[in-house]
């Protein structure tokens, strides 16, 4: 069995653009057509591929289609390139990145800055937690994540990057009504904290290690990097800070450090498609040497 590249690259289109009237615009064919596409590749493989929602949901065999017609797509350019055959027009590549919200703000975006200016490409950065960015990465729809997980996904490699370091802070008046008597067990059980969404359980964890028993406190959820420290500032809760966004406001006296001593190191590893690509390389290598820079 084979699969028309035309139908990839309609599927990768219907993906990316979220709908079939984008896509066919970007592909500049009607809609009928894209639709008419997608089922024919569908009928093909005998598998429903998207469900056609707004934007469309990639099913579970999907993902391994559209990672293939992404995949063949960067092979396809990077031949072209070899060749010098690409055209003087040519719109620069796009490339999805799956990064989690702390490296986001703190130390990733300086090397993708770097590369982006010298590789000529775009980029799609997705934020998500750092335990699900792989997910991203076995669906297909990005080329590339900074994860938690050290094991690679299927078809990827997993390179470390190392550690990010978080320490607990409150404000001073926070510490005095909810922790009059120290970090305890019972306290931890009452004191609100601060999570970033719902996949956001790195307060939890280590409530839970001082506690040493389960602890579920009320939780404020604050859905973006800067409000979520402000939050802490304000003193709407606790929360895990890395030192980029505690040290000013600790040496300032506003927020002050829970548990001195006592920290929680989140391990980074960057995972890429194990595929020759000199772009995904150029842009591995940035990512790694800055993280050598500033992460433990």
């Amino acid at each position: 069995m084979r699969i028309p590249s035309e139908l990839l690259e309609t599927l990768t289109a219907v993906v990316a653009e979220g709908t079939f009237e984008q896509a066919a615009r970007v592909l500049r064919v009607t809609p009928s057509a894209v639709s008419q596409r997608i089922k024919a590749l569908e009928q093909r493989l005998g598998r429903v591929l998207v469900v056609r929602t707004k934007p469309v949901a990639v099913t579970e065999a999907g993902e391994a289609v559209l990672r293939l017609g992404q995949q063949l797509a960067v092979l396809e350019r990077e031949t072209l390139r070899e060749l010098g055959a690409e055209p003087a027009s040519e719109r620069p590549p796009v490339v999805p990145i799956a990064v989690n919200a702390d490296s986001l703000s703190t130390w990733i975006l300086p090397a993708l800055a770097r590369v982006a200016e010298r590789e000529h490409l775009v980029l799609d950065l997705v934020r998500d937690d750092q335990d699900h960015t792989a997910r991203l990465l076995a669906a297909g729809t990005v080329m590339a994540a900074v994860a938690s997980d050290a094991v690679p996904v299927a078809g990827c490699t997993s390179t470390p990057l190392g550690r990010m370091r978080y320490r607990a802070f409150a404000t001073p008046a926070y510490v005095r009504r909810w922790f009059p008597e120290g970090v305890t067990a019972s306290a931890l059980e009452r004191a609100p904290l601060i999570d970033l969404d719902r996949k956001d359980h790195l307060q939890v964890r280590f409530a839970r290690r001082l506690a040493r028993r389960a602890v579920d406190p009320p939780r404020h959820y604050v859905p973006a990097t800067a409000d979520f420290a402000m939050a802490v500032r304000l003193g709407i809760g606790w929360a895990m800070l890395p030192a980029a966004h505690a040290d000013e406001a600790e040496a300032a006296g506003e927020i002050v450090d829970l548990a001195p001593g006592r920290h929680l190191d989140v391990p980074l590893h960057w995972q890429q498609w194990d595929l020759r690509s000199s772009l995904v390389d150029a842009i591995a290598a940035e990512v790694r040497a800055e993280a050598d820079r500033v992460l433990s």
